[in-house]
């Protein structure tokens, strides 16, 4: 039911529609950057001259960015420009180039964005606040590590557990990690989100808001647009019809249609991808996007480091964002930090390198954990912080409720890293269910989006995910 129709100032139909649009649940204010650390002593950083300089790579594949926040429960009208793509001078140059480069059909390249909304929902969810809330890491983690989410990785652990272990034994990624990436992006499939595809990645590649990285954005998505229309393509799929994120992230483990390209396999071997209702697909997926970004088979994710003044001081000083590991262990040590690791060999791994791992609370100290490469192959799935470590986190309470079960599941591999819950040194247990502000909806609180897509054109039937 269309509930408001209005001429804009250019006459372009600006329409408010109805009908139930699932946003995406997972990924909703992950972006890490760091804010002034509360209670703990200055210290000078150690200059890190002997650490080798930091690969900079693009932010992570996996998703174009971290997705803004969606309250719980929240119910929304979404405003749609229908057709606004249809005779547009940026979208028909990107369809010579589509036509120039990958033999499409321009007739129904032209047809199809004939079709396509432009979606001012996705554009809100995109635009950074004016006023943004202060991080808070504990509600962020008590928001993912509820007992719904780690009830459901018990469950999709034991019903997919021969092909946790076969990804394990195939990449090196442990049942635990994958377990928490795609608990943290769709609740095990649950919450995939429900906008569609084209238009969102339409809307972003060519109307991405006024941000200073606005530039760097619609390459991105205008990548991501171009890589969705060759996917579905070869695949026969109709393009009109696929639904996700309102960044146009796709399926259980919210690839995004670059990442589907380059990531996705085949792990069900039935001579298809389908990361949208095949389980096995997404383990075997997400396990072959964590190895080919990095992942180090045995090794930790974090180490724990002490409590006392110095060493928080020197964690606060040397806390500067950087994903990438750049400190050396030693050079960390050498300066006053101490590590609450028992079992590490600190002769051994002197010279590995560690980021610092800052997770601010409003009104409370600040944790801080030492960040090995396995933590940044996490950040490179979304670049955050609060989300690599609430994914280690969430797969380690899962892996500890197998165990304490008892079920006779076999549980193979093991991410070398901090027992479950143990991340942050006080109080990490505390508060499961509890926690103010989180930034995404929980699994009973899903946000509902109203609208109407003007009918979509069709494309000549193409594209699924490659290997």
């Amino acid at each position: 039911m269309t509930l408001t129709t209005a001429l804009s100032a250019s006459g372009r139909l600006r329409t408010l529609t109805s009908v139930t649009v699932v946003v995406c649940t997972a990924l909703a204010g992950c972006a890490n950057e760091s804010a002034p650390p509360v209670g703990a002593p200055q210290a000078q950083a150690p200059a890190p001259a002997s650490a080798p300089a930091p690969v900079h790579q693009p932010p992570a594949v996996a998703q174009a960015q971290p997705q803004a926040p969606t309250q719980p429960g929240q119910t929304f009208e979404e405003e749609i420009i229908p057709q606004r793509y249809a005779n547009n001078a940026n979208v028909d140059a990107f369809i010579n180039d589509m036509v120039a480069r990958y033999d499409f059909d321009p007739a129904a390249l032209h047809a199809l964005f004939a079709g396509v909304s432009y979606s001012a929902t996705a554009v809100r969810l995109v635009t950074p606040s004016p006023t943004p809330a202060a991080k808070n890491w504990r509600a962020y983690q008590a928001r993912f590590l509820d007992p719904v989410r780690i009830n459901a990785g018990v469950k999709f652990w034991r019903a997919n557990a021969a092909t946790l272990q076969r990804a394990y034994e195939q990449y090196g990624v442990p049942p635990e990690v994958i377990v928490g990436i795609i608990g943290v992006e769709t609740i095990y499939g649950r919450y995939m989100g429900n906008f569609r595809v084209l238009d969102a990645l339409t809307t972003l590649a060519f109307d991405y808001p006024a941000t200073p990285n606005r530039a760097e954005r619609m390459d991105t998505f205008r990548k991501n647009l171009e890589d969705y229309l060759v996917w579905t393509r070869d695949a026969r799929i109709d393009p009109t019809t696929v639904l996700g994120s309102y960044t146009g992230a796709i399926g259980i483990p919210q690839f995004l249609p670059s990442s589907i390209t380059k990531y996705a396999v085949d792990f069900e071997g039935n001579h298809q991808i389908d990361l949208r209702t095949s389980e096995a697909d997404a383990i075997g997926s997400v396990a072959n996007y964590l190895k080919q970004n990095g992942w180090e088979t045995g090794r930790p994710v974090v180490w724990r480091i002490g409590s006392d003044p110095g060493t928080l001081g020197i964690a606060q000083a040397a806390a500067d964002g950087q994903p990438e590991p750049h400190w050396p262990l030693q050079q960390l040590l050498q300066s006053g930090l101490s590590l609450n690791e028992p079992g590490v060999n600190v002769a051994a791994e002197a010279g590995t390198p560690v980021t610092i791992v800052d997770l601010p609370t409003p009104g409370r100290p600040t944790d801080y954990l030492l960040g090995l490469k396995n933590f940044y192959v996490l950040t490179r799935y979304n670049r955050s912080f609060f989300y690599a470590l609430a994914v280690y986190q969430l797969g380690e309470r899962v892996k500890a409720q197998m165990l304490a079960t008892q079920s006779g599941v076999g549980i193979g591999g093991g991410s070398g890293s901090v027992g479950a819950g143990s991340g942050v040194s006080s109080g990490v247990n505390g508060g499961v269910n509890g926690g103010s502000g989180a930034n995404v909806p929980a699994a009973d609180g899903v946000p509902t989006i109203i609208r109407r897509d003007a009918a979509p054109a069709t494309l000549n039937p193409a594209s699924a995910p490659r290997p």
